[in-house]
């Protein structure tokens, strides 16, 4: 059922799980439709040990946040994008087709039965987990014939300690994310335990996270661990292109679009090689956990190259200042990002 959401230390809240009162489900035969889903307490769920997600994978997940603003309202930043990746995402794994209003349906009613573990204003996030698992027992590899959509949420606080401290990244030579026409960018579960290894050695190292490089052209660097990568040079803002292989991240599109239309900066979705990150003005990384958070430092190989000095760039800055003071109302959103949780 959760724990008491009075006891909650907000001052001290990390990235972890804290249980909370509700979450939603759903499910769904393979050729059929979604049911129409309802809320049950939290808690463990009973599946078989034959289940198409603990034996080939078959399972999508999303990730976002809802927030307490300065107008004392809560809202959910681009659910929109969230329902359309998670769609395409199952669509990936050959999975029912996620109805988008039910998606939302799932996301807003588990976000209004856990108001009271939302924290205050600057001291974290609701974070929304909507995932979608093939449930059914299956021994050959193949899609499963029932599936089950289930959304929770736990109150957490910044992703990385200090949470605006340039990130510490390591260059990875041993292992790659993902490749060309693979599933890389589908939010897929087993892409997230394909990077446990490289993000425990970069960890036992003294790093934040790992920078992957593209398994095709070993030049170009790809993702920032869980979060897309963009770098500053001579006032230009780049990240690496969607070519099948990187994650169309909500963040991503969010400060690509923020760059163009409120800084009024040159953008390019492109190649970026690894040379040019190690010798940008800025270099950050975005994400739904993460948000903007500086990298100061990284290491390739024997060589270690230190970022606008090791510490937050000004683009950086503005373009963390504008997303936040976003989602907590704090600016105006002239894109109509917030969804008004009633």
């Amino acid at each position: 059922m959760g724990i008491n959401p009075k006891t909650i230390d907000w001052d001290n809240l990390g990235f972890n799980l804290t249980e909370t009162r509700s979450m939603y489900k759903a499910v769904c035969k393979r050729e059929g439709i979604w049911s129409e889903g309802e809320l049950i307490p939290f808690g463990n769920i009973e599946l078989s040990p034959a289940a198409g997600v603990l034996n080939y994978g078959q399972g999508v997940f999303e990730g976002l946040k809802a927030y307490k603003t300065v107008k004392n309202r809560i809202v959910i930043f681009r659910p929109d994008m969230n329902a359309k990746r998670i769609s395409m995402s199952s669509q990936r794994l050959c999975m029912p087709v996620m109805d988008q209003e039910l998606f939302l349906r799932g996301v807003l009613s588990t976000a209004k039965d856990n108001l009271d573990y939302i924290p205050p204003i600057g001291k974290g996030s609701l974070y929304i987990r909507p995932v979608v698992w093939g449930t059914a027992p299956v021994l050959g590899v193949k899609p499963v014939d029932e599936y089950t959509f289930m959304v929770y949420a736990s109150p957490v606080g910044p992703y990385f300690k200090g949470d605006v401290k340039p990130l510490n990244l390591d260059v990875t030579n041993h292992f790659h994310r993902a490749a060309p026409k693979g599933i890389g960018n589908v939010k897929a579960i087993g892409n997230y335990s394909a990077s446990l290894l490289p993000l425990m050695k970069a960890k036992n190292k003294d790093f934040d996270e790992v920078i992957y490089l593209n398994a095709g052209n070993e030049e170009l660097i790809e993702e920032a661990g869980a979060a897309n990568i963009f770098i500053v040079k001579d006032n230009i803002l780049k990240t690496p292109k969607l070519a099948g292989s990187i994650l169309p991240g909500v963040t991503r599109d969010s400060v690509l679009t923020l760059a163009r239309e409120i800084l009024k900066i040159e953008v390019q979705e492109t190649d970026v090689t690894l040379k040019e990150v190690c010798s940008a003005d800025e270099v950050f990384c975005t994400g739904t956990a993460v948000v903007v958070t500086p990298v100061g430092n990284i290491s390739s190989g024997n060589q270690e190259f230190i970022i606008n000095k090791g510490k937050i760039g000004k683009i950086t800055n503005e373009l963390r200042t504008l997303l936040i003071g976003i989602q907590r109302e704090e600016c105006d959103d002239t894109f109509n990002w917030l969804h008004i949780v009633d």
